[in-house]
């Protein structure tokens, strides 16, 4: 233990039962001081075009908010660089996917990966409509860079192995909040937080807050104690909690996905004893904030996750971004201004405009930075400069070295418009997509092949499978989509999409194919490799693949084929493609055979009625067998064909599951994961609690195989070396694959520390 830690715990052991608060303005600005009239003029009205150009380039902001039972509130939100729509220099809007309803006073500051100062955001909910939120600003300003610097916020994480223990619950004393899965060990590890107050009077503030070790430090179940080190002697937080003790935080730990949320009461002290258990080479923070915890969580964060904030790549580049302490200059002469008493207006404006001016500024902040976090006790202080990538405490980063966290092996998306939305039935409609741009490439794949389509719904990217319904080739894609109650995705296609909208797609993916493709197309087979007979039964929307290995083998196979299909739908009104089947099947009556089976009116389909169409079919003795739809209907085929003596090399399937949205699996606490190829470690992860495993892999850049990312397709599917794996129903996984040790990562969450091997498909 050393000798901070035993400090630390002779604390716990002998807590005074009241410890001196401060209760008084007086006595906050006794200690702290009062801030310089420079401090103050830095704040603006409204978003200059410096702001707007931040925000343009921000990925990730923090966000404090109130209920409307008066809750606080402190979350991650964004995910993306432009989250944030700015409607007017007042106004701006962005999703809040959580559940939370924001009212009132909301406050931000808005992260530049790779860069140490900030942007803060204050103002108050204008209007909310679903998870989109409307706030009009009160105030925006640039905070120093000191919390990021004393958190090392952008250093690369240390690699899992050179991790020391983390702090055990077992460790302090009382019940409590803090007790709950996965928090003492993620304060432990956290040198960074979100700190949201309110004042008496409708403002609200979310400031940030870093040091070297735990930002937040546990002094028995239900309590914990933040040092309040030097800054720039604003200290909203500590004037807020004087009027209102009400207060949330939500931490970070480098490299990991998951954020704590933490809400409870907060009151200052200075009592020395306490403050000298987080003394730095001697020094001590002048102040302490100390928080009864109400409630405290360990969750996932997308916004996080897709952030990649500790991926070098993700970190803004120099010149993309003004230099924010050269923002705060044109802040303070715009402030100034509107101000009697500041600095001459015309002599910043001068300044401002020499050459070199901004460089010089961020050199003479950088020594300051350097020289006061020296005396607070910080050592190995290496300042940012402001702009990003290739600068300031960003020299140092390694390139890409395969850690965790170090990279992203997101496969990249096409970007395609709807060109039309045409329905097919009462609940189906079929997407027609192309290229966005005026270069439109053919989409190339082989017929009974699948895409991933992924749509922001809410403010989050979601993804479905879904099968090409036309022949490949073309340089327009096709994929039909039915409506499914309670599916996100399907029901957002059917209200929300039109002809002009946008998504992106990926694949194509899956081995449910025919084996031929158009012949003109790239590293296609020669179509005579296809067998000359084919044998189709679906249900539903099943018959999607279904439909394009027919119109591709009817325009190339130049009648040298049979094709027989047998498909199950509801009504005569579900039938999808039914005027297009019926005019294929009258225009080549040699080649195409057309059964139909209404489950209304007939039955649903089963094994005798399979045998009954097959057995009368004749099919020859080298036919190969195509089947997609649900799993009853699956299993009947495959025992009836089994039965007639088909081999299994000819008999393919393509399961599907529902489109509904089911309930998240979830562990309760972070569980480590542990990546392996062939037997050898490709890298470590923390999954946090509503994290799956592919998620988890992909925001720490690891190599994961994935498609669908809902458990229909397979793709991601690798073996459990190790640990056990929970996981959502129903998936395609097959009875065989289950008992072979096999699980799929986009729907699969740790109940255990778990080792999965990639390669071991």
């Amino acid at each position: 233990m050393t000798c901070e830690n035993k400090a630390t715990s002779d604390v716990r052991e002998n807590l005074p039962s009241a410890l001196r608060r401060l209760t008084t303005a007086d006595e906050v600005e006794s200690t702290v001081g009062l801030p310089a009239s420079a401090v103050m003029l830095k704040q603006i009205s409204a978003l200059d075009e410096g702001c707007r150009t931040v925000l343009a380039r921000c990925p990730i902001a923090a966000f404090g908010y109130r209920d409307a039972d008066g809750t606080s509130r402190t979350t991650f939100i964004g995910g993306t660089p432009g989250f944030v729509r700015v409607h007017s220099p007042t106004r701006i809007s962005f999703s809040l996917p959580e559940p939370g309803d924001p009212h009132g006073p909301v406050s931000f500051f808005f992260l530049l990966p790779g860069v140490g100062e900030i942007l803060r955001v204050n103002g108050s909910v204008a209007a909310r409509k679903g998870a989109e939120t409307t706030v009009d600003i009160a105030e925006a300003y640039v905070h120093c860079a000191q919390a990021v610097l004393r958190s090392r916020l952008w250093q690369p994480p240390a690699p899992a192995e050179s991790v020391a223990p983390a702090a055990s619950a077992a460790e302090f004393a009382g019940d409590g909040p803090l007790r709950r899965p996965g928090v003492a060990e993620f304060l432990a590890a956290a040198p960074f937080l979100a700190l949201s107050t309110w004042d008496g009077s409708g403002g609200s503030d979310t400031s940030p807050r870093g040091d070297r070790q735990e930002v937040a430090r546990i002094l028995d179940g239900r309590t914990l104690v933040v040092p309040d080190r030097k800054g720039n002697k604003r200290a909203d937080t500590l004037h807020n909690l004087l009027a209102d003790d009400r207060l949330s935080f939500a931490a970070l730990v480098p490299g990991r996905t998951g954020v704590l949320h933490v809400r409870g009461r907060g009151a200052i002290t200075d009592d020395p004893a306490l403050l000298e258990t987080m003394a730095l080479r001697g020094m001590p923070p002048h102040l302490a904030l100390l928080i009864d915890v109400e409630h405290a969580e360990v969750t996932g964060s997308d916004a996080v996750a897709r952030s990649r904030l500790w991926t070098l790549g993700a970190h803004v580049d120099r010149g993309t971004v003004p230099d924010l302490m050269a923002l705060a200059g044109e802040h303070l002469a715009a402030g100034s201004a509107a101000a009697e008493g500041g600095p001459p207006v015309f002599l910043l404006k001068a300044v401002g405009a020499i050459p070199g001016m901004a460089r010089l500024l961020r050199l003479v902040m950088n020594r300051a930075y350097r020289s006061g976090l020296r005396k607070e006790g910080y050592e190995d202080v290496e300042p940012g400069a402001g702009g990003g990538r290739r600068r300031g405490f960003l020299r140092r980063l390694p390139a890409d070295d395969g850690r965790t966290g170090a990279g992203t092996t997101e496969r990249p998306l096409r970007e395609v418009r709807i060109a039309e939305v045409r329905r097919e039935t009462p609940s189906a409609v079929t997407l027609v997509l192309e290229d966005v741009g005026k270069d439109l490439e053919p989409f190339d794949f082989r017929p009974g092949q699948f895409f991933t389509l992924v749509a922001d719904i809410d403010g989050r990217p979601v993804r479905r499978a879904y099968s090409a319904s036309s022949a490949p080739g073309s340089a327009r894609l096709e994929v039909t989509v039915k409506h499914v109650e309670g599916g996100r995705f399907s029901t957002h296609v059917h209200r929300s999409l039109r002809a002009g909208d946008r998504l992106a797609v990926r694949g194509p993916s899956g081995s449910f194919h025919t084996g031929s493709q158009l012949p003109d197309t790239p590293d296609a087979p020669d179509a005579a490799d296809a067998p000359d007979e084919i044998v189709l039964v679906a249900a539903g929307s099943g018959v999607t693949p279904m439909m394009s290995m027919i119109r591709t083998r009817l325009a190339v196979r130049q009648g040298r084929d049979r094709i027989a299909l047998l498909y199950s739908s509801r009504s005569a009104d579900e039938i999808i493609f039914a005027d297009e089947l019926t005019r294929l099947a009258k225009d080549n009556p040699d080649r195409l055979t057309v059964t139909h089976v209404l489950s209304g009116l007939d039955g649903r389909l089963d094994a005798d009625g399979v045998r009954r169409w097959v057995t009368g079919l004749s099919p020859a003795r080298h036919a190969h067998y195509y089947t997609c739809g649900p799993g009853p209907l699956m299993d009947a085929v495959q025992g009836v064909l089994t039965g007639l003596g088909v081999p299994d090399e000819r008999v393919h399937q393509e399961r599907y599951t529902s489109g509904a949205d089911t309930q998240a699996v979830a562990a309760t606490a972070p569980q480590e994961m542990t990546v392996e190829e062939d037997g050898r470690p490709v890298g470590t992860v923390v999954v946090e609690p509503g994290q799956t495993l592919l998620d988890a892999g992909l925001a720490a850049g690891l190599p994961m195989p994935y498609s669908c990312t809902v458990g229909n397709c397979g793709d991601c599917m690798v073996r459990l070396r190790g640990g056990e794996v929970t996981q959502n129903e129903p998936n395609c996984l097959t009875p065989q694959q289950r008992a072979d040790g096999y699980v799929l990562t986009c729907v699969g969450c740790p109940l255990s520390k778990v080792t999965l091997d990639i390669a071991d498909q």
